[in-house]
């Protein structure tokens, strides 16, 4: 234990109210204010604990927050040996520094000034934050010294410790004694309104600065907090009106920062330039963003907040610190989340959602003996459509001897997260063994946007089964890799059962990933691999259990629990593990199968499922125009779907399962209504129909009267 942080008689109470209405309203907002009340009152003190003192004893950088006497509120950072901050009982931390009148933060250090401060060690990522109540002429400076004289004594109001995210690792070193300048006279402060050429430069490259913000509550009292922000280097974009948008990432559940906005929406931030000892403050108006497409387009992001300077100072060589970073520091966090030039692209990419673009062929993994994966990558300057875990890619491609494309869907093998497209697609037909035999990596795949249903919320946290047979792994390996990045970017790995079943160790593809997968998230993943044909594969080291996945696999594996489960494979799979489930009491909505053309599962519904009367087909015949090609052709009963109908005359409707799964050939219906024999998979948008499988619909309930002639915008 230091010598400035002896051991104290601490309160055992935290504040009577952690957090203000601004903070539960966001806190409400994203679900977790519930939690986030139990967090508060054991988390938030109105004391330091000795590990917090003891902390900041350690440091030789502080960021204070503080309120001008015109209301605008600064941010800044002030430094000395360690030592200079010393706390000589758990309610009071002294700083030993002078006052820097060109510190526009200074004038609101005044006694009896609210201020908020946050403790950050770059090497070790730690950060403790406070706020409190400023004292002058009292305490008696620490040993490190601020130079110039003068101790800040702050009573505390408020202290907690923060999560280490976002945070590139430094180490630091003094250019002159604090309080001293490195030349004859240290630059004076620049004042000016908007940011010039150098301010942009900085700022677009920085990778953290600091930012304040205050709100007065309604007992009259003031309080003041000041954050730390990180991401990859250009995560704070400069817009066109000079004002910076910048990405809200996970961890930030207390809402500190974004619940001041909410309630005064005044802010100010301070980047430094860690090579000379800059330091660029701004004060000026912020804004929350809590819905925009751009939210959704950059990587990471839960919100946005946006921010408009008002008065801006520079102020040269203002800290003795230079910092550099250490070799393989980067914030792992950091590395997880987007960029503004891939957000752009992302919204590029959607407003070309319904188009078939080009994809390059980037890469080709053999996977296994009869699985080959394709990276895929636009060739047409926009970028990727964000998908979600488990969808598929409708692809076409043109074969040898055929005059049309012929289209496809793959499920998408990798997360939202991952850098490319994966298509991974097993030697069986005529498309899949083109791609294995023909396809060569800078060839050029046309492909409309993700879609499907079969999807995960690696959020939830309720246990997930992911149940794999043959290629039926595809769908599952994007969700355990969704599983495991939001896990590592939250904190908080679902925890997930991922049984893997294969013919032969040869044909079983992405062992070493699965294995990879669930060796980082840290004991929240189990993976259970299974052989039908062990053949010379070794029990323990090749594979786990012989036979394929069944109820009495799952009954021997899994422990007591509520599960969500996830079925992907062949039909007879599916529908024999989704009866057991059935039958030993999971409900049908716990059960998550993939269906695609004939691999789908018929379910049982439970009691009180909501029924919804079907239209029937219709038993006499039908004339069905296709408006856009100007053709006319006539039903008829046992005659097949609408698609065989459109391609009789001679027509190339887009399509992928034929099954009403995949939602490919989803077609405006411009007169009249269809049946469906057995209800799609695919939720089908009002006013149109999955031509795949539907038929035209009969006119009454009996199916007796003569049907409505139905127009198609084919």
């Amino acid at each position: 234990m230091s010598a400035q942080a002896q051991p104290s008689a601490q309160p055992t109470h935290a504040p009577a109210q952690s957090w203000h209405a601004g903070e539960r309203s966001l806190q409400e907002r994203a679900g977790v204010a519930g939690r986030m009340a139990d967090v508060g009152r054991r988390v938030v003190r109105d004391y330091m604990p000795d590990q917090h003192r003891e902390f900041f004893a350690q440091l030789p950088m502080v960021v204070l927050g503080a309120v001008a006497p015109d209301g605008r509120v600064w941010a800044t950072l002030r430094a000395g040996q360690p030592g200079f901050l010393r706390s000589p009982d758990a309610t009071t931390l002294d700083i030993a520094m002078a006052r820097e009148p060109a510190d526009p933060a200074d004038a609101g250090m005044e006694d009896g000034s609210a201020i908020g401060l946050l403790g950050i060690d770059l090497l070790t990522r730690r950060r403790n934050r406070m706020n409190g109540t400023a004292r002058r002429g009292a305490g008696g400076g620490g040993d490190g010294g601020g130079g110039g004289g003068g101790v800040l004594r702050i009573d505390v109001g408020q202290s907690f410790g923060n999560c280490p995210q976002y945070i590139q690792k430094r180490v630091f070193e003094f250019t002159r004694a604090p309080g001293a300048s490195g030349r004859p006279a240290v630059p004076a402060a620049q004042h000016f309104t908007a940011l010039d050429t150098r301010a942009r430069a900085l700022i677009g490259s920085a990778d953290m600065f600091f930012v304040a913000s205050y709100v007065d509550l309604e007992d009259g009292q003031r309080q003041v907090d000041v954050s730390h922000r990180g991401g990859k280097p250009g995560f704070v974009r400069i817009d066109a009106d000079g004002g910076l948008t910048i990405p809200d990432f996970a961890g930030n559940l207390f809402f500190n920062t974004l619940g001041n906005f909410v309630l005064n929406p005044i802010a100010g931030l301070v980047f430094t330039d860690l090579r000379t000892g800059e330091l660029l403050q701004l004060s000026g108006k912020a804004e929350v963003i809590l819905d925009s497409p751009e939210i959704a387009a950059f990587q990471g992001a839960e919100r946005l907040w946006r921010f408009l300077p008002e008065q801006i100072v520079r102020r040269d060589e203002a800290l003795p610190l230079r910092w550099q970073p250490q070799a393989d520091g980067a914030s792992p966090n950091a590395l997880m989340t987007g960029s503004w030039d891939e957000a752009a692209g992302r919204q590029r990419a959607a407003a070309l959602a319904n188009a078939w673009r080009p994809l390059r062929v980037a890469r080709i993994v053999e996977e296994s003996s009869v699985v080959r994966s394709l990276h895929l990558e636009p060739a047409d300057g926009a970028g990727r459509v964000a998908h979600l875990a488990g969808q598929f890619l409708p692809i076409r491609v043109t074969l040898a001897g055929h005059a049309q494309p012929v289209m496809r869907t793959y499920t998408l093998s990798v997360s939202p997260a991952d850098d490319r497209y994966r298509i991974s697609v097993k030697r069986e037909g005529t498309v899949s063994r083109h791609l294995h035999d023909n396809v060569k990596v800078g060839d050029v795949i046309e492909a409309r946007a993700p879609s499907g249903h079969f999807t995960i919320d690696a959020a939830e946290r309720r246990p997930a089964v992911l149940l794999a047979a043959g290629i039926g792994v595809t769908p599952m390996l994007a969700m355990l890799r969704q599983i495991v990045y939001e896990g590592l970017r939250t904190r908080r790995v679902r925890p997930t059962w991922f049984f893997h079943s294969a013919r032969t160790l040869a044909e079983r593809a992405f062992s070493k990933e699965l294995a990879a997968l669930a060796e980082s998230a840290g004991g929240a993943v189990e993976l259970v691999r299974l052989l039908s044909d062990p053949k010379d594969a070794a029990r323990g080291k090749d594979y786990d259990v012989s036979g394929r996945i069944d109820i009495d696999t799952l009954r021997g594996r899994l422990p007591f629990d509520d599960y969500d489960f996830y079925l992907c494979g062949p039909t007879a799979f599916m529908q024999s593990l989704y009866d057991g489930l059935r039958a030993l009491n999971v409900a049908d909505a716990r059960i998550h199968a993939e269906a695609f053309g004939a691999s789908s599962v018929v379910r049982k519904r439970d009691a009180g499922w909501p029924a919804t009367p079907a239209a029937r087909p219709a038993s006499r015949p039908v004339p069905v125009t296709f408006v856009q090609s100007g053709k006319e052709a006539r039903w008829m009963p046992g005659g097949g779907s609408l698609l065989a109908l459109a391609e009789q005359r001679g027509l190339t409707p887009a399509f992928g399962c034929r099954g009403g799964s995949c939602g490919s050939c989803s077609t405006r219906v411009l007169q009249g209504t269809v049946a469906y024999a057995e209800a799609p998979a695919f939720d089908v948008a009002h006013g149109e129909a999955l031509i795949c499988c539907a038929v035209p619909a009969a006119a009454d309930a009996d199916g007796i009267q003569a049907a409505v002639p139905l127009q198609l915008a084919l």
